[in-house]
């Protein structure tokens, strides 16, 4: 990608007190289209900082007055993630070492060549460009709660209108998805857009053995069976005035689904040992990772409660049909996982996001979240390396493209009409491929602001 505008619209800052060397490099990156602002010393690019921001800054070490040490301390003291890279003498590589250790990006030992220039600078505004892009995304995720469905594929967009519509009705949902897709996160959306003030309580129905089942679902008054000393409130009728969320509900005891049943048709419920019936006001939202009816067909799970709550479905796509979602996603993840572990929140490229978008993600979400904590921690994604001679070459050019768009919307910090000329194709078209690779100019105006 081309370094002009790579990291927004901010100019490389190149400061050298030698003006024969700050002319000859500012030559070198202006051929290279790198946009450069230059400077005698340290203290007028600090200076100028007030005014004008810098995608990255080129320092000699070695300077009158505050020296290129010095700078990038001060530098980091202002932005850790912006990249300096400092040019240092013959002889002068322990300097260099010091200057790695204290955070510098890179380091130029004299005498150098233009390509080594240009392939140094070039690097840092991409990283630099990653870095406010993923920053930007972060911003825009929020927290959990306030959107609890990441991505902009349509699938994941028709799924949150589902549940900003049928949120306040009180109408019982079932919801489908492959382990690890965010049912939960699905029910607990609804329960907390619903506005009801009653607990969001969560029952796996795959983890409790058959013969508590029908005890922690309906309760039970004392002397019900032996060991029940005492009365014991329900899931159900603890739920009252909020949500149960019943996962896996494929597993529940054929037996207790007719009584499930008909708490969801009466929506009153006995406990076990008593004649009396509650009246309850919850509602059911029931999960599964099965196809239900096809159970009900085959006599496994009962048909009639199937069509009870088959009402309204919600279907959650798996992660490997919505790729272009894993981006926004994984910075989601890191962020979090970076908040809790107390780390830096590290970074990814489009290389990363190439292996990501061509890997399977049996385990889904859940697994691409694991990967980002493995990440946070140093650990690596701990995914299988991609094979690419197996990826289809229709992958590749969608890839390759993508890649195109975004390089041409940073280069033009997000104007559209700008990129297509870069591109030389017709604006309507442009706007055509934005959309099905779901990126958004918006995102990368933010970036260099």
């Amino acid at each position: 990608m081309s370094g002009a505008g790579a990291a927004g619209k901010y100019p490389v800052y190149l400061i050298d007190d030698d003006a024969a060397v700050l002319r000859a490099c500012e030559q070198t990156l202006r051929l290279a289209d790198i946009d450069v602002a230059t400077f005698s010393n340290a203290e007028r690019a600090l200076a100028a900082l007030e005014d004008l921001h810098t995608a990255a800054v080129v320092s000699d070490v070695r300077m009158s007055g505050m020296d290129g040490l010095e700078l990038l301390a001060e530098l980091r003291r202002g932005d850790k993630d912006l990249p300096v890279i400092l040019i240092t003498g013959h002889g002068d590589v322990s300097m260099a070492v010091e200057a790695m250790r204290a955070g510098a990006y890179d380091f130029i030992e004299k005498p150098f060549n233009s390509a080594r220039l240009v392939d140094v600078v070039r690097r840092a505004l991409e990283k630099r460009a990653l870095l406010l892009e993923n920053k930007a995304l972060r911003e825009q995720l929020g927290s959990l709660r306030e959107k609890p469905l990441i991505g902009q594929s349509e699938s994941i967009q028709k799924i949150a209108r589902t549940i900003d519509s049928l949120a306040s009705t009180d109408v019982d949902i079932l919801i489908l998805g492959e382990t690890g897709t965010g049912k939960e996160v699905v029910a607990q959306a609804l329960h907390e857009r619903s506005r009801r003030k009653g607990p969001f309580v969560a029952l796996n129905c795959g983890a409790l053995p058959e013969s508590v089942f029908e005890s922690e679902i309906f309760g039970h008054e004392s002397g019900a069976f032996t060991g029940a000393e005492r009365r014991r409130i329900g899931k159900i009728e603890y739920a009252t005035d909020g949500t149960l969320f019943l996962d896996e509900i494929e597993s529940m005891p054929f037996p207790l689904q007719v009584k499930l049943l008909r708490v969801l048709q009466e929506r009153r419920v006995e406990r076990l040992g008593s004649n009396a019936s509650i009246p309850v006001n919850c509602r059911v939202v029931a999960a599964s990772k099965c196809d239900l009816k096809r159970l009900a067909e085959q006599g496994s799970f009962r048909a009639d409660l199937y069509y009870r709550l088959n009402v309204v479905t919600i279907e959650l796509p798996p992660l490997r049909q919505r790729l272009n979602d894993i981006r926004p996603l994984m910075s989601y993840f890191l962020s979090q996982a970076a908040q809790r572990f107390n780390r830096e929140v590290p970074t990814f490229d489009e290389q990363d996001v190439f292996r990501w978008q061509h890997y399977d993600w049996p385990g889904n979400v859940r697994e691409l979240r694991a990967a980002a904590e493995r990440i946070c921690l140093g650990l690596g994604d701990g995914l299988e390396p991609v094979q690419t001679a197996a990826v289809s070459l229709q992958a590749r050019m969608e890839n390759y493209e993508r890649g195109l768009l975004r390089d041409a919307l940073r280069q033009t910090n997000g104007n559209v009409a700008e990129a297509a000329e870069h591109l030389n194709v017709p604006k309507k078209t442009l706007y055509d491929k934005l959309a099905r690779h779901q990126l958004d100019p918006e995102t990368f105006r933010r970036q260099g602001t």
